[in-house]
């Protein structure tokens, strides 16, 4: 199906202006311009979680760049959170996992998606993995699963340590997705020197420009992640 404009009147109540909406097949995708602050963007992901619960707007996902902000899930240590020069806002959130940063330079995704019954959790997790993983194969880099561990990986094979290039934290409320992919493009690494990402102490991260050698900015990124969002509806209903 071509992209297609939303009508304005499905938008919920005080939705945020400026922001650019089509259609991916039966999935909307609101994308956003510029560094979105942190608080915004969970409240927008709160007013669309609503709707979709009420049946008032269709499956949707938000795209965007954040401000530089950590956030930290439900599992979160003390001293898994940033020094008190963290040079960025943490904020406590109610999706699982532990800690991440979000910022300039990453990609991250924000599906809100009706779940079919029985609530098969476990199976989204890995199909947000997929996507970000078919993503990566687009541009050529070998991305995998780590046994254990939520995201998608790179494991170099010559004894080092395995790096990280995108997370999956999310939470499912009345059968409703919230939160959900961050995927690295080219941010700077050096955010995450100041916490235990993701609690992983025996890790690293990296990012696609890193792994190829080159700047992948978002901007290049958004069209690929964009043609695999649909593939996340293969586990709602059927009508």
């Amino acid at each position: 199906m071509s992209p297609r404009q939303v009508p304005t009147a499905r938008l919920p109540q005080d939705f945020p202006a400026g922001v650019g909406s089509t259609f991916v097949g039966e999935l909307r995708i609101i994308r956003h311009d510029g560094f979105v602050p942190y608080q915004e963007a969970w409240d927008e992901q709160r007013r669309l979680h609503a709707a979709r619960v009420a049946g008032e707007i269709e499956d949707t996902v938000v795209l965007l760049e954040h401000e530089a902000v950590y956030t930290a899930g439900k599992r979160t240590t003390p001293e898994e959170r940033p020094l008190l020069d963290a040079g960025a806002p943490v904020i406590d959130v109610d999706r699982g996992g532990k800690i991440t940063w979000h910022g300039p330079g990453q990609l991250t995704g924000y599906p809100i998606l009706q779940l079919p019954e029985p609530y098969d959790v476990i199976g989204y997790v890995r199909r947000v993995e997929q996507l970000m993983l078919d993503v990566c194969h687009d541009f050529g880099v070998p991305a995998v699963r780590v046994d254990g561990r939520s995201g998608v990986w790179i494991q170099p094979g010559d004894g080092g340590q395995d790096r990280k290039l995108g997370a999956v934290g999310l939470r499912v409320a009345q059968g409703v997705t919230m939160h959900g992919f961050a995927l690295n493009c080219d941010n700077d690494l050096g955010w995450y020197d100041r916490i235990i990402a993701c609690g992983i102490s025996d890790a690293g991260t990296t990012t696609l420009s890193a792994e190829l050698g080159r700047r992948v900015t978002v901007a290049e990124a958004l069209p690929y992640v964009e043609r695999h969002l649909d593939d996340l509806l293969a586990l709602q209903p059927q009508t």
